[in-house]
């Protein structure tokens, strides 16, 4: 596989004509992480494969993630040890096939003297939970767990507050680039081994042979109306928290099996949250949430929260309540004080968990497993539902194994397929060791097209790293095409400072406006389509947007 070079196209209009002229082996619908490694796992068995996306790459589940590749310490609690055990080696999979995006994260357990619990059971609880987390895989990433003086976690949590800090417990687990990952993945599949991808295309119907298999798969291209009818001899749902509606698609009939449940999560300021690693703090209810440092970024975030969904599945969204439960946590830790108006950045989510027994809940949705289910319907349609980005690769090995009635058997090759950039690359400038941390050895890329033109090593949004080559970058090779695209997703800037990013929206939406064939007119539309955008969700959420 080459590569490096100059910049390779991949080319959303080359696909949409191939999937509206050729025959495929299999159609997957929905590109977030799990269609994402389905279209790979396929594609490099030799299958020929189209993977369609109603919204952009990874925009959905993925995105809103927690940001981390773990087992789930808490899913112990739970007594699901093959779960947590599946989660482990699957991390150290992605620690290796893609390094670049995925990299080692120290955690700090701190122990709260100021609970009602009694310092010795707290310590035995975890010590014993660590135990376990090590000897069912946690180990593989190089380092056990190990327990931390009050001085050392004072060191490295310096905003918490010293009377919460009675010892504690370091482990390591690992960081990923979420929406990165599953760009990655469809690249891979569509660069390398010849597969079709298309974002803002929508499935909007299966055509059925005489046998009663889905023989096409028919699609609305929400970017111009125009309708096409992708032929193929299967299918793979993994559309995440929308799965029910396709598979109703398909049979009217079908009862639905996803609880969505909401996540959400917080940003502010390293220097209101100074922490120098990752922390997991104890919150109301019995639960947890994680406190970590962006890598890249001078942020911290915090979440998530875990609760019951019932709005629109296109526009979860952070309420008030969401951001005084997250805030009141770190207070409870903190002599911060923090307030809504310290956050600069949010994200809500929704997690496609599995109902039990096929039917919507009404428990906990913190009780429900996290586990994935692969059923096939008979019809040529394989429905993946479920699950957790970590273990992605693994659920695509098992969709794709379940087509063998269909397509007959050929055996996986993504347990040690490296994905696009994991190859070696030595950085010899700052600029180039900061873009290998996201761009792995596909860097000179963008380091050619800064030797053309110098000025695209200018920072385009004030107070963040990333030059006006990576913008350029995401709509000429990795199939950005909306401003939102850029802002949210090939970049984190909406994450980090969504007032700072809506601040430079308009310079960022002329620099790609060419690229996209937008006149100025729809580039300032653009712009203020981010604006309103960003701001509904700080005002949604009660925080201020104005300071």
């Amino acid at each position: 596989m080459c590569h490096h070079g100059g910049v390779e196209a991949f080319d959303r209009a080359r696909s949409l004509a191939a999937m509206a002229s050729e025959p495929y082996d299999v159609v997957v619908v929905g590109a977030g992480m799990t269609g994402a490694g389905v279209a790979l796992d396929a594609a490099s068995r030799g299958y020929r494969v189209a993977l369609v996306e109603s919204h952009d790459l990874g925009s959905g589940t993925t995105a809103k993630s927690s940001k981390m590749v773990h087992g789930g310490l808490r899913y112990l609690q739970q007594h699901e040890f093959r779960l947590v055990y599946e989660n482990l080696r699957e991390r150290q999979r992605l620690l290796e096939n893609a390094p670049h995006l995925v990299r080692p994260l120290p955690f700090l357990i701190p122990m709260d003297g100021s609970q009602r619990v009694t310092g010795h059971a707290l310590r035995q609880g975890y010590g014993a939970a660590l135990w376990l987390y090590d000897i069912t895989g946690g180990w593989r990433i190089g380092e056990r767990h190990h327990r931390v003086t009050p001085e050392q976690l004072h060191h490295l949590l310096p905003a918490v507050s010293p009377a919460h800090l009675r010892g504690g417990f370091s482990y390591l687990d690992a960081r990923g680039d979420d929406t990165r990952v599953a760009l990655a993945a469809s690249r891979t599949a569509a660069l390398d081994y010849g597969a079709d991808v298309a974002n803002y295309l929508t499935a909007t119907g299966f055509e059925r042979g005489a046998d009663g298999r889905v023989r096409a798969v028919t699609a609305r291209d929400e970017r111009t109306g125009a309708v096409l009818s992708i032929a193929t001899r299967s299918v793979v749902n993994a559309a995440g928290v929308w799965s029910d509606e396709v598979r109703q698609l398909v049979d009217g009939d079908a009862a639905p099996v996803i609880t969505p449940a909401k996540g959400v999560h917080l940003v502010v300021p390293r220097h209101r949250l100074e922490m120098a690693s990752a922390a997991v703090l104890g919150a109301r209810g019995g639960r947890i949430i994680f406190v970590i440092p962006f890598e890249d970024a001078p942020y911290v975030y915090f979440g998530t929260t875990d609760t019951p969904y019932q709005g629109s599945l296109d526009d979860p969204l952070c309420t008030p309540d969401d951001v005084a439960y997250l805030l009141e946590t770190v207070n409870q830790w903190t002599a911060n004080e923090l307030t809504p108006a310290d956050v600069t950045g949010l994200w809500a989510g929704l997690r496609p968990l599995l109902a039990p027994s096929g039917r919507r809940t009404s428990v906990r949705t913190t009780d429900l497993s996290r586990r994935y289910r692969v059923v096939d319907d008979g019809a040529g349609v394989v429905n993946v539902t479920g699950g957790k980005w970590t273990t992605y690769r693994q659920m695509s090995q098992d969709a794709v194994d379940a087509l063998a009635p269909y397509l007959g058997e050929r055996p996986c090759r993504t347990a040690h397929l490296p994905l696009r950039g994991a190859g070696p690359f030595a950085p010899s400038t700052p600029l180039e060791a900061r873009l290998q941390r996201r761009y792995g050895d596909e860097t000179p890329a963008l380091t050619a097209m800064i030797a053309d033109d110098p000025s695209l090593a200018e920072i385009a949004i004030p107070g963040q790293d990333y030059c006006r080559a990576e913008i350029l970058y995401a709509v000429r090779a990795e199939m950005a095409v909306t401003l939102e695209d850029v802002l949210e997703r090939r970049t984190r800037a909406h994450l980090h400072d969504a007032r700072a990013t809506a601040a430079a929206a308009h310079d960022v939406a002329h620099l790609i406006g060419g690229e996209l064939g937008w006149e100025d007119a729809d580039c300032d539309q653009a712009a203020e389509d981010y604006r309103k955008h960003a701001r509904h969700e700080f005002a949604a959420a009660g925080i201020p947007w104005d300071r």
